[in-house]
């Protein structure tokens, strides 16, 4: 059975049995470089969630809380979640749909970050992750390179698309 099937549940739909895939060393996170694509389990952003990003970053503007103005002035017809909550999902998606047995792992950076579409309140996320780089660091760390997209179910174009950089220590 392919990971993406193992992981990832009916395609569009975010659901599924949504089982992670178990990394037992840095050979077995090598060898998925260029495989199918690891999906996550959806996560579903409510209005909750986006206050409560806007309270800790201090970014309130409109488009994020205030629903009423929104519906009325908003090309999305409603608030909308920040780009920057999109991209702070990744970690916690990549940490729920992979799990590796390491030491330690660390959010090293981020390549590159883009957000073409907005996700609307209310939207259901999923991610997915495919390694394209591993690379052994001098100080024994093992630093992967993962290509990310979120994307709203039923959105045409991505919310959020990454390139992760993770090193772990087995």
């Amino acid at each position: 059975m392919s990971t993406a099937a193992r992981v990832g549940g009916r395609e569009g739909d975010g659901d599924g049995d949504n089982r992670p895939v178990e990394i037992a060393s840095a050979a077995q996170l090598r060898a998925l470089i260029g495989a199918e694509p690891i999906v996550s389990a959806a996560v579903t952003i409510e209005q909750a969630r986006i206050d409560a990003f806007a309270d800790v970053t201090g970014d309130r503007q409109w488009i994020h809380v205030d629903a009423e103005r929104a519906r009325r002035e908003s090309p999305c017809g409603g608030t909308v979640a920040h780009g920057f909550l999109t991209l702070s999902l990744i970690p916690a998606l990549l940490m729920q749909t992979v799990h590796i047995a390491h030491r330690m792992g660390v959010n090293y950076g981020l390549n590159r970050v883009r957000f073409p579409s907005a996700v609307r309140v209310g939207a259901r996320l999923k991610a997915r992750f495919v390694v394209v780089d591993a690379s052994d660091l001098p100080d024994g760390a093992l630093q992967v390179t993962w290509d990310v997209a979120v994307e709203a179910l039923d959105e045409p174009k991505p919310a959020c698309v990454a390139q992760l950089l993770t090193r772990h220590y087995f």
